[in-house]
């Protein structure tokens, strides 16, 4: 069983990589999987979803919450869990911690995966580094393992659940956009994702007025879902540096509109100030699109695997213009080469390695949890 705080149809990193997993797993001989999640999207609250649904194949149970979209107050998962023979815990919030302390009750076997824990923005920094040396400590102790999405999350967590932490990047549905770029050279950016602080779609968009100073064909495409940004904020933004005319926003678009808007482009961007992964990057270089990244680990390790792609400095913005317009290449022979590996390279994240791993996980779980009940 997976719990995660928000699911399918609501659109994001986390929810992109839940279902994903479900789905590889399901495919699994004697798998059966099914999710827990909230019955309300954060960026909808007024609306409330089926209490049961089939997704893709997967059933899905919603359950009413309180409180804020940051700790969200749900203790009925208790009643859900039923006979699952092992709860996969989907990042650090009220599920990690309720269901750590209420072990003794359901006596489940528990597995989590950190989708970069709560350290997305710098909201309440110095109250986070406490309660994680506190309570998620404290949590930690009843998870047979902690499954990091990244490197720095598992340097992180190695802090405080020593060897109960594993590496487990994020899969990458690499069949969903694999090779819909733009068969040509363009300059144009795209961003898929939250509209988010930690985000800093604004940074993409300074990015973009110097990049318009060395060649004014440079575009950027925004596509997602609004959440502390909104396109009125983000336009506000695009005028005062004068980039009104060459961004595009797209809000929620369907898989077939978001495909074409990847056809479109040449870059898949981000300027986010914390990742656990970089879910869409991967995505977007499955595509055959370049990553522009801001200089976080995650980003930086991957750059450095692929050897292509630029850093963006938000302190320096004009010198990663000058970085990207220098890197930019209308010769044909040399795009098709660069937009090659690009592909090639998203291939080692692929679903199914990832699945069958996290299935030998759980079976590590469910053993030792028969030795200790």
């Amino acid at each position: 069983m997976h719990v995660v705080r928000q699911y399918t149809p609501s659109i994001g990193g986390l929810e992109d990589a839940v279902g994903n997993l479900c789905r590889h797993l399901a495919e699994l001989p004697d798998v059966h999987v099914r999710v827990v999640t909230l019955n309300r999207l954060f960026s909808d609250p007024g609306t409330f979803l089926p209490r049961h649904e089939i997704l893709d194949g997967i059933p899905v149970d919603r359950i009413p919450f309180c409180g804020s979209r940051r700790y969200p107050f749900a203790p009925q998962v208790l009643a859900i869990l039923g006979k699952a023979d092992v709860v996969h815990v989907h990042a650090v919030d009220f599920f990690y911690d309720f269901l750590a302390f209420t072990r003794p009750l359901h006596r489940k076997p528990l597995v989590a995966s950190t989708h970069g824990g709560f350290f997305h923005t710098g909201f309440a920094a110095r109250l986070k580094k406490v309660y994680f040396q506190s309570v998620t400590r404290a949590s930690s102790t009843a998870y047979h393992s902690i499954c990091a999405s990244s490197a720095n999350d598992a340097a992180t967590f190695s802090r405080i659940a020593g060897k109960r932490v594993i590496t487990v990047e994020n899969g990458v549905n690499i069949k969903k956009w694999h090779d819909t770029g733009s068969r040509v050279p363009v300059r144009t950016i795209l961003f898929i994702g939250r509209w988010s602080t930690n985000k800093r779609i604004g940074v993409l968009i300074r990015l973009l007025a110097e990049l318009r100073r060395c060649n004014p064909a440079w575009r950027l495409i925004v596509a997602g879902v609004p959440e502390t940004d909104t396109p009125e904020s983000l336009a506000a933004k695009a005028r005062e540096v004068g980039v009104a005319e060459a961004v595009s926003f797209y809000i929620r678009p369907d898989a077939s509109a978001l495909a074409g808007l990847i056809g479109t482009a040449g870059y898949i961007a981000s300027a986010s100030d914390y990742e656990g992964f970089g879910l869409t990057i991967v995505e977007g270089m499955s595509a055959g699109l370049v990553p522009l990244v801001s200089e976080i680990p995650p980003f930086i390790n991957l750059l450095d695997s692929l050897g292509l792609g630029s850093r963006i400095s938000a302190e320096d913005l004009a010198a990663s213009a000058d970085t990207i317009e220098t890197a930019h290449t209308e010769d044909p022979q040399t795009f098709a080469t660069a937009r090659a590996r690009c592909i090639a390279s998203a291939q080692a994240y692929a679903w199914p390695q990832v699945a069958r791993t996290m299935h030998d996980i759980y079976c590590a779980a469910f053993a030792a949890g028969n030795r200790t009940r």
